[in-house]
C-alpha cells in the first residue's frame, strides 16, 4: 500500500463473489434525467448490467460506445443495457450527448451498488492503490437471477461477446 493510503478489511477483502444462479442484489439508483431506477423495474425482461470506473475516459467510452452500438439488437432479445459508474447523474448526461449513447447509465456516487456486486475494490496503478470499479458485467434473466459474470472485462470487443451469450 502507498505510505498514505489505509484502507478498511471490508474493502481489502471485497471481491466479486455473485456468480450464474445467485439473485441480483436490488438496487435503486438515479439515472441521467435523475430518475429514480430499480433492478426490480426490469422483471421480464434480461438485464445487461456493466460496471466501468469513469465517463468520458478511453476504455469506458469505448466499452458505452460498443454497447450502444448494439443497443438495437440487444433490444430485439428482449434486454435492457445498464451502465453503472460513480459519476454523477449530471456527467453522465454530457457523456451520453456527447457519444450519442442509447442505454441507461445510472449513477452510483455512494458506491453502494457497486460493492452489493463486489466490483468496488482496491485497485493498483502506477504502484498506488485505490478503491474504484472493477470493470464487471452481469447478465440477469427476467426473473432477476444472474445468468453469467464476466469478470476483469477488457471493454474493446466486450459488449459483442455479451450479445453472443443471449443469442
Amino acid at each position: 500500500m502507498s505510505e498514505n493510503t489505509t484502507f478498511s478489511k471490508e474493502d481489502l477483502e471485497r471481491k466479486v463473489t455473485l456468480s450464474a444462479g445467485d439473485k441480483a442484489p436490488e438496487f435503486r439508483a438515479k439515472n441521467a434525467d435523475e430518475v429514480s431506477v430499480n433492478l426490480s423495474d426490469f422483471r421480464g425482461r434480461t438485464v445487461i448490467l456493466y460496471f466501468y470506473p469513469k465517463d468520458m475516459t478511453p476504455g469506458c467510452t469505448t466499452e458505452a460506445c460498443e454497447f450502444s452500438e448494439l443497443y438495437d439488437d440487444f433490444r430485439a432479445l428482449n434486454a435492457v443495457v445498464i451502465g453503472v459508474s460513480p459519476d454523477s447523474s449530471e456527467k453522465h448526461v454530457q457523456f451520453g450527448k456527447k457519444y450519442g449513447l442509447k442505454h441507461i447509465l445510472l449513477s452510483d456516487e455512494d458506491h453502494e451498488i457497486s460493492k452489493a456486486y463486489g466490483v468496488w475494490q482496491v485497485k493498483k496503478n502506477y504502484g498506488k492503490e485505490y478503491l474504484g470499479i472493477v470493470r464487471t458485467t452481469f447478465l440477469i434473466d427476467k426473473n432477476g437471477n444472474i445468468i453469467k459474470v464476466f469478470k476483469s472485462v477488457k471493454a474493446a470487443g466486450h459488449a459483442a461477446k455479451v450479445l453472443e451469450n443471449l443469442s
